[in-house]
């Protein structure tokens, strides 16, 4: 009798620790699951780190896309520049934790489309508002500029109107670049010559030597650290800037130079990743990116033009800008072949 209580007490207890197992086990899995869900729901995004800055549009397209979402987390991973994003997918390949590239331009498209990482957006962008006609079904526009020099008025009351007035500038007329090789602008500057000169750009570009005082990594240090520290009349920058100037900074000092030749045009990008496993989230997130309200954020922000008309909303800044003669630009696959050839030739036009 005492034995077969004990069987049984033994059997129940057996029963009552498989019981705790199964329960902990099955605790385990639905953590596991649900963990799983919540990373799901996290949208990984590639892009530049002004972008991301407390003062950029990403913070405000971040809360923007989570309070539409309702359950997701937008995570920003900051790169230093445009050919840094494309850069850093590459070299991951299947295993980047990326799920979108933001901030890539027309002008690294073809090399971006080439990596063959990229998917088909599912984005309807035949309404969107750009200087040129849009087919990509890859890329995703979001705001676009111009190339051009700003200026200080205070420095310089009467700029060069063409490239040939800047060349042959007074010897007291500095300007500010950057390195095609590091930085969108300075690779901006590179092709808005080309497609001013063609195959004379070598030449120019050893007559505009001296006009240089210096060629950054990127637009940032030109911009803020020696152009507004006053260390040259003219920096590399956008038709743009002065919009901000004029709107937050409440000053007309700072102006672009209107070029007779036409300003290159720059359209800004984004794309999903083949390998996402959020794939509807992603295009959830680019269409976002096009609307009104992620739109209208991005002229005092990004500054820079949105891609749908604001109407009203258009800061009254940029109607005050200056109006390209001419819009320039050269394919994204021109761009890709030519790329290494138009960036020796700099080099070589650079150190002579």
């Amino acid at each position: 009798m005492i034995h077969r209580l004990k069987t049984h007490s033994t059997t129940r207890s057996a029963h009552r620790l498989l019981g705790a197992v199964a329960l902990t086990m099955g605790v385990a899995l639905s953590l596991s699951l649900f963990s799983a869900q919540a990373a799901e729901r996290t949208l990984t995004v590639y892009t530049y780190e002004s972008f991301t800055a407390e003062w950029g549009p990403g913070p405000i397209i971040k809360a923007g896309f989570e309070e539409q979402c309702g359950d997701c987390t937008v995570e920003f991973v900051a790169l230093d520049s445009s050919a840094g994003i494309i850069n850093r997918v590459q070299l991951e390949g299947d295993n980047t934790r990326a799920d979108i590239v933001l901030g890539l331009d027309t002008n690294l498209m073809a090399i971006a489309q080439d990596t063959g990482l990229l998917a088909e957006s599912g984005v309807d962008t035949s309404k969107l508002s750009l200087p040129i006609d849009w087919t990509s079904k890859t890329f995703v526009p979001f705001d676009y500029g111009y190339f051009a020099f700003v200026y200080d008025t205070e420095a310089l009351a009467t700029p060069p109107t063409s490239f040939e007035e800047l060349i042959n500038a007074p010897d007291d007329v500095k300007i500010i670049i950057q390195d095609p090789r590091t930085s969108t602008p300075g690779l901006g500057l590179m092709l808005w010559l080309k497609s001013v000169y063609g195959d004379d750009a070598a030449a120019k570009w050893k007559a505009l030597q001296p006009r240089i005082l210096t060629v950054t990594k990127g637009w940032s240090e030109a911009y803020f650290s020696l152009f507004l520290n006053g260390e040259a009349p003219m920096v590399l920058s956008y038709s743009t800037s002065p919009g901000y100037h004029m709107e937050i900074d409440e000053t007309e000092r700072y102006q672009a130079a209107a070029f007779d030749e036409g300003h290159y045009l720059q359209v800004e990008v984004a794309a999903i990743l083949k390998r996402s496993p959020n794939q509807e989230l992603a295009q959830d997130f680019l269409n976002y990116l096009v609307s009104h309200d992620a739109q209208s954020a991005l002229p005092l922000t990004n500054v820079m033009f949105p891609v749908i008309d604001l109407g009203d909303e258009l800061p009254e800044s940029f109607n005050r800008l200056i109006t390209p003669a001419s819009t320039l630009s050269f394919s994204p696959e021109e761009v890709r072949d030519n790329r290494k050839q138009w960036v020796d030739e700099w080099l070589d036009a650079s150190t002579q």
